[in-house]
């Protein structure tokens, strides 16, 4: 998916002389075509993410937009400050690109996890928090992110991510996307996750339960609407996600459901629990140590349905 990223932006770029590209020294192999084809408008401001994201902000201020790109939670936690003080409160035209969120760099172990980031980037006045699954999501996202004129998180895939679209989608920011229709119950999910999701509700469909899946791609803005039409027209709502259960978009899920007074007849939440992910492996055996294989989510359903 970054690969799809970096080249998506540099067709943008070519023709929108505003667009420069601001780095923490990462990126390497991916970024070339940017660096070579618009040396005037990248910089390089070392391992100092405090400083690409000023530097960023005031390359926005005069009229630009600037791209912030880093691995996992690096553009996010190490310069959280200056993302409040500098970007949000000034509604910056500054768009924070992530590569690998959740547990993407597995085996590099909690310092290169991205894993409370959405409940974050959420929570700062100003910022859309979008997290494409695949790449026509990820594709629809970066012409999104450059027409969207203020702050954006973009949670970028690291690797070659499965589709989890069968063919074209509509896509709008803030507007979930029905990837497969069913009557007992809804899954929920933002980013890459997705592609387990669509196992493990392929797997329940065969065994007689007809699972809605909606992919919630923008985090925030919320799509209100179709939270409660799930919660009505299903009767149960399963949020996934590859994040802290914590402040993510179960928490976002939640907090619409509370605020319109809507009781689903089953509500749950999976994701990882309160702790640091204290295992190193890869990522899809880190996906199934907490619960978040195709297999275990599945079976987890099943636990909720009594079966």
């Amino acid at each position: 998916m970054r690969s799809l990223f970096n080249k998506v932006l540099v067709d943008i770029a070519k023709a929108d002389e505003r667009i420069w590209m601001i780095l923490a020294d990462i990126g390497y192999g991916e970024i070339e075509p940017f660096r070579d084809t618009f040396p005037d408008r990248w910089y390089n401001c070392g391992v100092a993410e405090q400083n690409m994201t000023g530097v960023a902000c005031g390359v926005a201020l005069e009229g630009n937009i600037a791209i912030t790109y880093s691995i996992a939670n690096f553009p996010t936690l190490r310069c959280l400050e200056q993302i409040r003080n500098d970007v949000c409160y000034h509604h910056a035209n500054v768009k924070i690109v992530i590569i690998g969120g959740g547990l993407a760099y597995g085996a590099l172990g909690v310092s290169h996890q991205a894993t409370e980031d959405i409940a974050i980037m959420r929570a700062l006045p100003n910022m859309v928090v979008f997290c494409p699954c695949d790449f026509a999501e990820a594709e629809a996202g970066v012409h999104a992110m450059i027409a969207h004129d203020g702050p954006f998180y973009y949670r970028c895939g690291y690797k070659k991510e499965p589709p989890v679209h069968a063919g074209p989608i509509e896509f709008q920011l803030g507007r979930a996307i029905r990837v497969r229709d069913g009557r007992d119950l809804t899954f929920l999910f933002t980013g890459t996750i997705g592609s387990q999701v669509v196992k493990a509700a392929e797997t329940l469909n065969r065994e007689g339960l007809a699972c809605r899946v909606l992919s919630m791609h923008t985090v925030k803005p919320l799509d209100r609407e179709a939270i409660l039409a799930a919660a009505e027209e299903t009767g149960g709502l399963v949020v996934v996600e590859e994040h802290q259960i914590s402040g993510g978009l179960g928490g976002a899920v939640a907090e619409v459901l509370a605020d319109a007074c809507v009781a689903p007849r089953r509500f749950l939440r999976i994701g990882l629990p309160d702790v640091y992910v204290s295992q190193v492996g890869s990522h899809e055996w880190l996906l199934d140590q907490y619960g978040l294989s195709a297999e275990k989510i599945a079976g987890t359903v099943r636990t909720m349905f009594g079966s």
